[in-house]
């Protein structure tokens, strides 16, 4: 692996998945393709989480009540990524969940209104994170807690890329379609990137037993709902592809919280 070319496919993921500012050089002379790409996507990921990591290292070290911490920190990542992932899982639960057959589903997911599904998924998903996060905290040294956020944002773009690998597109054309799925070595490099520094980030300061329990919980629920994308709609869609990011995330704080 080219490290040089490994580290200019990181700079422009944090262009694809964040509002981040890119230099326009970065995507001089490509066409877009995310089919060796996305390999970069759990390193980019720890650079998207890190503002929203500080806020919680800091306002954790000066006292500050661990829910309104989480719930800060939450909101600085969303602005960070432009909800992308947040719009992901709101148009996924309200296809997936209110759609009547495979066609009904993809129009409802490309509808840019959201339903009665999508607002419940988007205040578990905020209400869950951010109480898995507390618990965390009332738990852990901030520095853990700080560590555990980008361990996880890492791991959670990982899944992303897994999910996007295993299915076909559900759609001839739209961005997932568009882009093209990424590669087996893709897979493989975001796989190994995103599991490794969860590892590392989170065993010295959580016992084996958690990071073995937390992996086990997200490669279940991303599985779970990979397959249900495949028997809904037969495949991927940008939207899946982001609710996985979120579902990944929150399987990790709560089974870390649980498990603590």
């Amino acid at each position: 692996m080219d490290i040089r070319e490994f580290g200019g496919d990181i700079v422009r993921s944090m262009a694809f998945l964040s509002r981040i500012p890119v230099s326009t050089r970065f995507f001089e002379g490509r066409d877009g393709s995310m089919r060796r790409m996305a390999g970069a996507f759990p390193a980019a990921g720890l650079v998207i989480a890190a503002p929203a990591a500080l806020l919680v290292f800091v306002a954790l070290s000066f006292s500050a009540d661990p829910l309104l911490v989480a719930f800060l920190a939450l909101a600085l990542q969303t602005l960070v990524t432009g909800a992308l992932h947040e719009d992901g899982l709101a148009d996924s639960a309200d296809g997936l969940g209110g759609g009547r057959g495979r066609d009904h589903a993809l129009d409802i997911m490309k509808d840019s209104r959201i339903g009665a599904y999508g607002v419940i998924a988007l205040v578990l998903s905020f209400g869950l994170r951010a109480s898995a996060i507390a618990a965390l905290a009332r738990q852990e040294a901030p520095l853990s807690v700080a560590l555990a956020w980008i361990g996880a944002a890492g791991l959670s773009r990982a899944a992303m890329v897994w999910h996007w690998h295993r299915l076909p597109s559900a759609r001839a054309a739209g961005v997932a379609a568009s882009a093209g799925a990424p590669d087996g070595g893709a897979r493989t490099i975001a796989l190994v990137t995103g599991i490794a520094v969860f590892v590392l980030l989170t065993l010295g300061l959580h016992s084996a037993s958690t990071v073995l329990f937390s992996l086990l919980a997200v490669a279940l629920l991303v599985l779970v709902f990979t397959r249900h994308a495949r028997s809904r709609i037969g495949g991927h869609t940008g939207d899946t592809i982001g609710a996985t990011q979120q579902i990944a995330e929150i399987g990790i704080f709560s089974a870390l919280a649980l498990a603590g």
